[in-house]
């Protein structure tokens, strides 16, 4: 699936090399993949008791720990020989979780908003919190669609991992819109935008996904 990338190949290797050390030190130590998994699930529902108390910027490291131990959790294995079909599917499963327990901490907070344009932090406040909320809302479901058109391509025998907006994109994106929610005045603003960019890129990822697997099976028909 060729097309825009948020993230280039250089951008991935820098951030894998950067976190590599950390994988070996962990080899060494002996400690098993699926601890890393569910050490991400942890972090991942801490980032979303932290954003529903409106705190962005703590809410975004957590995210960066969570998805640094969801990598790390695919490297260790590799590197321990513990890598198995379960602890593939432990990882997606839980990596659903972890999305989902974000995003409802994200709603939570949003849910409490008034509907005047500036909060009690004198952030500007565009768009009224239940919109956000929607957002969030569709933003949740267009995770979960991305995965299961990859499930349901693979149970048809076609590899479908491309889209613009894969988790490793759509973590990336929500921790740069929390970092920038965290500033003066305009943050809230541009954290509303973020999660309407979300809302609407990984349903179109999702999309895309459709469309290629129905390319897919249409060039297989016609070689038959």
């Amino acid at each position: 699936m060729a097309g825009f990338v948020f993230l280039s190949d250089k951008t991935r290797k820098r951030y894998l090399g950067a976190i590599a050390p950390a994988g070996k030190l962990m080899a060494r130590l002996g400690i098993h993949p699926n601890m890393l998994t569910l050490a991400g699930l942890v972090l991942s529902v801490t980032a979303g008791l932290v954003y529903s108390t409106g705190s962005f910027f703590w809410g975004a490291w957590l995210v960066v720990l969570a998805g640094t131990c969801d990598v790390l959790d695919g490297q260790l294995a590799q590197k321990t020989g513990k890598d198995s079909r379960f602890g593939a599917f432990l990882d997606s499963t839980l990596d659903r979780f972890g999305e989902a327990f974000m995003f409802m901490g994200l709603a939570w907070y949003y849910a409490k908003i008034p509907l005047s344009l500036t909060d009690d932090g004198g952030k500007l406040n565009i768009f009224p919190g239940p919109l956000v909320v929607l957002f969030l809302f569709l933003a949740m479901v267009g995770s979960f669609m991305v995965s299961y058109t990859r499930a349901r391509a693979e149970g048809l025998g076609i590899d479908c991992k491309g889209g613009w907006m894969q988790r490793p994109e759509r973590i990336t994106l929500l921790v740069i819109g929390s970092l920038l929610g965290s500033c003066p005045v305009v943050g809230h603003f541009l954290m509303d935008l973020t999660l309407l960019l979300l809302a609407v890129l990984s349903n179109f990822t999702a999309v895309q996904r459709m469309v290629y697997v129905k390319k897919q099976l249409l060039n297989e028909n016609t070689d038959k």
